[in-house]
């Protein structure tokens, strides 16, 4: 599990890394042939590893209603950066993953709702899920990657 969340926060770094190093402009553009932007990537990354984790373990996540709403699976981008969102989500990025590596060592997680995941992937316990974040995570940053060449 360790190198897990080792892998979680290596990634998180790189995203952290996009969000000082773009403009809010390119953040949020949305290159031709594609359906949402850096921004949008990076937040959903944020708000999936709450769900996975803590939402399917019947458990407060630690994103904001809003923030679940606007970012979950099945989301696109408004087109909007909202300075709150922005330095929420940066915060986010490293303090709820030390808060769930702290969460996880207390045993915390007690129960789990079995799920089903859109790439056929079952989650049947915390550590299913926080295994399959490092893989969703992944595919975000490739996307971002792209995204990043296409503006």
């Amino acid at each position: 599990m360790e190198n897990l969340f080792t892998i979680t926060r290596q990634n998180r770094k790189i995203l952290h890394r996009y969000l000082q190093q773009l403009s809010k402009e390119e953040l949020i553009k949305i290159p031709v042939g594609f359906n949402n932007n850096i921004w949008w990537n990076i937040a959903h990354v944020v708000v999936t590893q709450q769900r996975l984790v803590y939402g399917l373990s019947g458990m407060e996540m630690h994103v904001s209603q809003t923030l679940d709403e606007k970012y979950r699976k099945g989301t696109f981008p408004t087109g909007d950066l909202v300075d709150e969102e922005y330095e929420g989500i940066t915060k986010l990025l490293f303090s709820a993953i030390e808060k769930t590596e702290v969460d996880y060592h207390n045993g915390v997680f007690t129960s789990f709702d079995a799920y089903m995941t859109s790439p056929k992937v079952p989650l049947n316990s915390v550590e299913d899920a926080i295994a399959f974040n490092v893989f969703h995570e992944g595919l975000h940053l490739g996307a971002i990657l792209a995204l990043q060449k296409a503006i």
